[in-house]
């Protein structure tokens, strides 16, 4: 059962070349976590293993953006995207994300999660998407929410001509190029 932790307001910030590192069951029970991931979410190993990867997850995420995660992943696609997470004492940080399937032949294993530090910029352009998803989850209700903000990022993301995929490329990669280490 994930821990009942309070957010703060505090950001933890890892270097540009550390990775996070991840790997889930088909369920997103955590099965391996490197190092980076422990320092950086604050769990010990024993904290982590066995347990859903939803553990880090942070209460500014829209639950739309995670729907449309499972959906991407489990029709064998890789999955990018910003994403907001929490440690074990509140604290936050956003990564980039790049999700994959785990194979074993034809037989799917389980998710690997690589994760890099997201670049400022890349925050300050998904950060008001994910406010305007979760207002519309709130809205929407319980039962309804995931189908009516990843309907709502649908509908923009067609608007503006564009994917999810390639937005959250376009944005890390743009930040990338403007981003000096912290």
């Amino acid at each position: 059962m994930k821990p009942k932790i309070t957010p703060t307001n505090v950001e933890v910030r890892f270097l540009p070349e550390e990775i996070i590192v991840s790997k889930t069951d088909l369920k997103g029970r955590i099965t391996y976590a490197n190092r980076v991931f422990m320092r950086v979410a604050d769990y010990s190993e024993d904290d982590l293993l066995g347990v859903q990867h939803n553990i880090v997850r942070h209460p500014d995420m829209p639950r739309g953006a995670f729907r449309h995660l499972w959906d991407t992943i489990q029709r064998g696609e890789e999955w990018f995207g910003f994403v907001k997470n929490m440690t074990a004492k509140g604290h936050y940080y956003w990564v980039f994300a790049n999700v994959t399937v785990d194979r074993f032949g034809d037989e799917v294993l389980g998710y690997y999660s690589v994760r890099r530090q997201a670049p400022p910029q890349a925050i300050e352009a998904i950060a008001p998407i994910y406010a305007e998803m979760l207002r519309i989850e709130r809205e929407a209700g319980p039962a309804k929410a995931c189908e009516a903000s990843l309907a709502w990022l649908t509908q923009k993301l067609e608007a503006l001509g564009t994917t999810y995929e390639a937005l959250v490329l376009e944005l890390f990669f743009q930040g990338r190029k403007t981003h000096v280490a912290p």
